[in-house]
């Protein structure tokens, strides 16, 4: 487990990140009010996700490889970190749907409904729902903690002279 205590460290800093990109997106009106704009600006949580997975990569080349580390023990670690993240995700999905913005669902399936992009109520709450986003943030978790390891390797790697 001490091996591995870089990995939940970033982990968690990686969830309490996206709590407080969540917070953000209510805070300006994302879930509400610009509730027609959260579609392409929710993207922008890309940017701190990849920045907070690449500053765990060099943290763990920093101060557990003794800064050399090869592109596979790299990607090791990121699937690691993206594991542990996508464990925490549901709890992480509750907390955002019940503490943080419990009126994101109702708003997200009035408006889908009055936009026409689902023809029915019953149509867009199959859609927006917690157990959904719950499955859908464990995913996405595993897939892009993957994908954006195996990018930031290549650049992050120690390499060969």
């Amino acid at each position: 487990m001490k091996n591995l205590k870089l990995e939940f460290k970033w982990a968690i800093i990686f969830s309490v990140m996206t709590l407080a990109w969540m917070v953000l997106e209510k805070v300006t009106g994302l879930h509400g009010k610009y509730i027609d704009y959260h579609l392409y600006l929710t993207n922008l949580y890309a940017i701190p996700a990849i920045i907070v997975m690449v500053m765990a990569l060099k943290d763990k080349k920093k101060n557990f490889y003794d800064g050399r580390m090869t592109y596979m023990q790299g990607l090791i670690s990121g699937l690691i970190i993206s594991v542990i993240i996508a464990i925490l995700s549901p709890g992480t999905q509750w907390i955002i749907s019940y503490v943080i913005t419990p009126e994101y669902f109702p708003n997200v399936i009035k408006r889908s409904v009055e936009i026409g992009y689902f023809n029915t109520t019953e149509e867009a709450e199959a859609q927006f729902n917690f157990a959904n986003y719950a499955k859908q943030s464990t995913i996405a978790a595993l897939v892009m903690g993957v994908i954006t390891t195996a990018i930031a390797m290549i650049f992050i790697r120690t390499k060969e002279k």
